[in-house]
Parts: structure tokens; sequence; C-alpha cells
């Protein structure tokens, strides 16, 4: 299982898994993403194995892409943009977005 550190505690991602609920504060989902910047348009394409494909038309340049996935997330699941943010991967495909106020159940529902 694959660890990763977040502030002072630590949590983890099963590797079965598309999201799970980081305890906060404040309580928050974690999500594995694919990155593809530069596509024709933002789009949550579905789960490739334990990750979400996600692809934005900004380039991977000065963290655009990064917003744009963040932006893309928080609006298909129904919060403001500012409740996402890159939690590890920021200048990798594989990234892991940290959703605050969404559980992981709700981001398994969303994407079965």
């Amino acid at each position: 299982m694959p660890h990763w550190a977040l502030g002072t505690g630590h949590w983890a991602l099963s590797t079965m898994s598309l999201a799970t609920d980081h305890p906060g504060p404040p309580p928050a989902a974690l999500i594995r993403i694919k990155a593809v910047p530069g596509a024709t348009r933002d789009q949550v394409v579905g789960r490739l194995g334990d990750r979400l494909k996600v692809r934005v038309a900004q380039p991977p340049e000065g963290g655009k892409a990064n917003r744009a996935i963040c932006e893309l997330l928080a609006a298909e699941l129904g919060v403001k943009a500012r409740a996402a943010a890159i939690a590890s991967g920021e200048s990798s495909a594989e990234k892991v977005v940290r959703i605050e106020g969404v559980k992981a159940a709700a981001v398994e529902a969303r994407w079965p």
C-alpha cells in the first residue's frame, strides 16, 4: 500500500481504490488521478484502473494544468474550486487530488 506524508500525519490509498477519506481537518476525499494536459477539451474520461483519467486543455506549464484539473473535479463534485488541491504529484502525470467537503464514497459513486 503506498503511503504519502501530508502535513504532520500520514495517509494512505489502497492500490484498488479510486478515492479514500482523509480525516482532516477538514474532512476530505483523496482521489488518484492520471492527468492528460494539452487535450482538446476539459473532460473526466472515467476510471483507468485505480485512477481517474482527467484530460484538460491547459498545458503543463506553471501549474496551469493542475489548476484546471482541480477546477474540473471540484465542478464535477459540486464544490467550490478552492476546495480542491494537488496533494502529491504536482509535476507528474500521476497525481493525488484532495477535495474538501466530499467523501470517498461520493467519488466512487460518481465514477464507478
